[in-house]
């Protein structure tokens, strides 16, 4: 069953870090014009990576013996929430940041993390993740690519798809069936590491409607890997895989997409007085319905700095943050559309261009809107 989601604030060690990475932005973010910007956490930028890095801000959570900051998950928070807030290019290290490392350190051996978690925290190691396959589409249990056991470890061949950032990354973590058949659904599924420099490997890039090329297609054809690709027990890949969506699913990132839309717009009514009665009225709804999402994460946050994994309530912050995110810049193209007299300036429109182009693929990472709304009945017992 779903459980409560208690109210709560972030505490004062988590609010100091927010004057810093403001300052750190500040200096990396200067020139960067604002529909470049809304990119965010789509955007790629290694040196902008091993910048934050060098602060200490990248492998923020993970314990400091592996090269981590050792903090919660609320200083996560904070530092997410402004980033995101401001449209810093973090695609880089935010896979590896956000669910690879926590991953890694929850389930992998000694020897994966020693090896990958320092590398993770100094930017030098960037993950994506293999789940989407062609054929399975958003049923990620009925997934086919298949990994075999040989003397000296796997033999992988299959297909994954929509794999953001797989072009830009050293490896992959993918969820694989290790036994039985697709009918077995969530038995027999594991999760490995993929080195993706291995022969067998082919990465195709996929332009979406923006022009970006993000998203990817990855084949492997009798790829060869060692017994320590493993993460976990074999066979519970599907019991790791769903306490690693509980981080993705749960940040400020399933609300923060479209925020620099949001600051631009605001920015553009303030400095030319173009706030009619209806747009003050949408800035207020718009300002209103992110403040009770705000809330709802910070509260799963919270869950999560409990050790708790709250799968349906994440799942339930993310639905609702993505559609919030998606009718943001319809709402604010119909506004912009109702005074045609009034011509927004050039870098708003290309801002709103953008997210209006891309907000449709905010539903479908990370869970389609149809899967998270059968858990979210499931969680509350109506299905």
């Amino acid at each position: 069953m779903i459980e409560p989601l208690d109210l709560t604030g972030l505490p004062p060690a988590a609010e100091t870090l927010r004057g810093a990475v403001r300052a750190f932005m500040d200096r990396h973010l200067l020139d960067m014009p604002a529909h470049q910007r809304a990119r965010s956490w789509m955007g790629f930028d290694a040196a902008f990576s091993r910048s934050m890095a060098q602060e200490g801000w990248v492998g923020l959570t993970l314990p400091v013996q592996y090269g981590g900051a050792g903090a919660d998950a609320f200083a996560r928070f904070v530092l997410v929430e402004e980033l995101l807030a401001r449209g810093a290019p973090v695609s880089a290290h935010w896979i590896a940041d956000r669910q690879s490392g926590p991953l890694i350190l929850k389930y992998g051996t000694d020897a994966q993390k020693n090896w990958y978690l320092p590398r993770i925290c100094r930017a030098e190691a960037f993950f994506c993740i293999g789940m989407s396959e062609p054929q399975a589409g958003s049923d990620l249990a009925g997934i086919t690519t298949r990994a075999v056991r040989t003397d000296t470890g796997w033999r992988l061949s299959g297909q994954k798809l929509w794999t953001t950032n797989a072009q830009h990354s050293q490896y992959m973590i993918a969820l694989v069936r290790t036994s039985g058949t697709p009918e077995d659904r969530q038995r027999g599924l594991s999760q490995l590491i993929i080195d993706l420099s291995l022969p067998g490997i082919v990465i195709r890039p996929i332009q979406d409607l923006t022009g970006d090329r993000h998203f990817n297609e990855v084949f492997f054809e009798d790829v060869a890997l060692s017994a320590d690709a493993l993460i976990g027990v074999e066979g519970a890949g599907w019991e790791q895989v769903t306490s690693e969506l509980a981080f993705e699913r749960s940040g400020p990132e399933r609300i923060y997409s479209s925020m620099v839309l949001l600051e631009t717009w605001l920015q553009w009514l303030r400095e030319a007085g173009a706030a009619s009665g209806d747009a003050a009225a949408l800035a207020g709804k718009l300002v209103g319905q992110l403040a009770t999402l705000r809330a709802m994460s910070v509260a799963v946050t919270a869950r999560l700095v409990q050790g708790d994994s709250p799968v349906v309530e994440a799942a339930l912050v993310k639905d609702l943050g993505t559609e919030f995110e998606q009718w943001l810049p319809l709402a604010i193209a119909d506004m912009i559309g109702a005074d045609p007299a009034r011509i927004a300036p050039e870098p708003l429109l290309r801002t709103l261009a953008y997210l209006v182009q891309i907000s449709p693929s905010f539903s479908l990472r990370g869970g389609t809107r149809e899967i998270l709304r059968g858990m979210i009945a499931r969680g509350l017992g109506l299905r």
